[in-house]
């Protein structure tokens, strides 16, 4: 990334991921399907509670330079999984194609990590149940920038050391920044 500061994260979320935090009662039985459809809304604007120790990461992958993030996280009515766009700032003489040939030297050997060939768009029905994080980069239209689009179930019961598809193991931002 050129400007450390300048990392932009729309991230969808599954209902089950956010209810429990957004009502103060939440139990499972008493929320309806049908209460939630139809729409979209953001949630932890400005506040949300994940933010810091995503920007703690992403400044550790970066030598300690401090990286600040915008993250809204929107609830979706869709039973399971979360889709992230990430807009990044490019380093100078850099292009999409150069972070997608460093994600695929990274992660080749993470038997997880799943990044697509082409213009195929992650979309979370192509992770549904499985413990896997697809990943794609593209161009951005405006020159030296490019959009990052990954997708996990994060309500996957994990076989190894018994985390969840959205713990340490989901969700782009953890996979860059080695977790």
């Amino acid at each position: 990334m050129r400007d450390n500061d300048s990392v932009y994260l729309f991230a969808p979320l599954n209902i089950s991921v956010s209810l429990h935090s957004l009502l103060p009662s939440f139990h499972p039985q008493n929320i309806l399907f049908c209460e939630v459809a139809d729409g979209i809304s953001a949630y932890g604007i400005a506040s949300h509670r994940h933010a810091p120790e995503i920007e703690q990461g992403l400044t550790e992958a970066t030598g300690g330079k401090e990286v600040l993030i915008n993250f809204t996280p929107h609830l979706m009515p869709m039973s399971r999984g979360i889709l992230e766009s990430i807009y990044v700032k490019l380093a100078p003489g850099k292009a999409a194609a150069d972070l997608k040939a460093h994600l695929q030297e990274v992660y080749e050997k993470e038997p997880f990590v799943h990044i697509l060939q082409g213009g195929k768009v992650p979309e979370t029905r192509h992770v549904r149940g499985s413990n896997n994080c697809i990943i794609n980069v593209f161009d951005d239209r405006v020159p030296g920038r490019a959009i990052i689009i990954s997708a996990i179930d994060n309500l996957v019961k994990v076989r190894l050391k018994g985390r969840r598809g959205g713990g340490r193991e989901g969700g782009i931002l953890n996979v860059m920044v080695g977790h």
